[in-house]
């Protein structure tokens, strides 16, 4: 079995970027859900360079609970960074992670800690499409889960948040990752370990508007290309590869016209040498793939991820 509410201490991670409004009702509706089911808990709040009053509140916060904890980064390091910050100092034996803005809403919490409970080591959610979502953000949303489902080495799954609940083994083995530009979602799907889901409705945010611009979700989708899959490194081999197959015969069969068939196809000299430079580039790129291979490797190697990760059996 594992460990019991009396034996359990569960770690909450809010990161937050200029979200003053929102931190007392953050706080209040965790510590609801955490009193009610009855498990030891810590809050941390992530405080990821807000330029609004999020410090004196979050300060204001720690000194009235004890239960909270305000981490303080001198700048915006990005939200990434931010949830990695608050997994560094977490005691807990499971390790829950939300959004601020209540758009992750707490009430879920019961459902984490009961998949958690059943043996899951990751719990993700899950977010159930909505119908106030624009065109453009699920035409791309589909791409971007399509695309990554085809060159990852691992599956993530299509509208999974970091609103997630990560069993202690699986942050201990997270804060080994050391490199800077991550998607934290892909590195936890990366380390395996036993996965459920709990599916939910996002509500409304609290107060405000929300920060995370389209072009940071481009840049986190590119930086997750680049993170969770080595084809984008050798994509131009791929095409150089491609390019000499189809020029490299269509040169021969325009030799063997010319001086074996008496140019019965009338092939002129500019065509010739159009075929000769697209050989030629087929040539150049297919050699920057080799390179990429070499590149591939340091990459891999500089990321310093674990070999392999041992999933270890739950305390009784």
């Amino acid at each position: 079995m594992s460990l019991n509410k009396h034996e359990s201490l569960i770690s909450i991670v809010i990161p937050c970027y200029n979200e003053a409004g929102n931190l007392y009702e953050a706080h209040k509706q965790v510590v609801k859900q955490m009193k009610k089911i009855g498990y030891d808990y810590e809050i941390y709040f992530v405080n990821d360079g807000s330029k609004d009053n999020s410090s004196q509140i979050l300060e204001e916060l720690a000194q009235k609970d004890p239960h909270v904890h305000a981490v303080e980064l001198t700048r915006n390091f990005g939200k990434e960074i931010t949830l990695t910050a608050g997994l560094h100092r977490t005691r807990g034996d499971a390790i829950i992670m939300l959004d601020a803005d209540l758009q992750h809403p707490p009430r879920y919490i019961p459902k984490f800690l009961e998949k958690w409970q059943a043996g899951a080591d990751v719990v993700i959610g899950v977010r159930d499409a909505e119908g106030t979502e624009n065109l453009f953000k699920i035409v791309s949303s589909k791409l971007f889960y399509f695309l990554i489902n085809r060159i990852s080495e691992i599956e993530i799954i299509p509208k999974a948040t970091d609103f997630r609940l990560l069993d202690r083994q699986v942050v201990d083995a997270f804060n080994q990752m050391t490199e800077r530009d991550r998607m934290t979602r892909g590195l936890i799907d990366w380390l395996g370990f036993k996965r459920d889901t709990v599916h939910f409705k996002a509500d409304e945010r609290h107060h405000g508007t929300a920060t995370y611009s389209t072009a940071k979700l481009f840049k986190l989708a590119m930086d997750s290309f680049v993170s969770m899959s080595l084809f984008p490194l050798r994509l131009s081999g791929y095409a150089g590869v491609i390019i000499m197959g189809v020029s490299g015969p269509l040169g021969l069969f325009m030799y063997v016209d010319k001086y074996l068939m008496d140019n019965s196809f009338d092939f002129t000299g500019p065509a010739s040498l159009g075929v000769l430079l697209v050989f030629l580039v087929g040539v150049i790129l297919a050699n920057f793939g080799l390179i990429a291979l070499y590149i591939a490797t340091i990459h891999s190697e500089v990321r310093n991820r674990p070999l392999y990760v041992v999933r270890k059996p739950r305390k009784k």
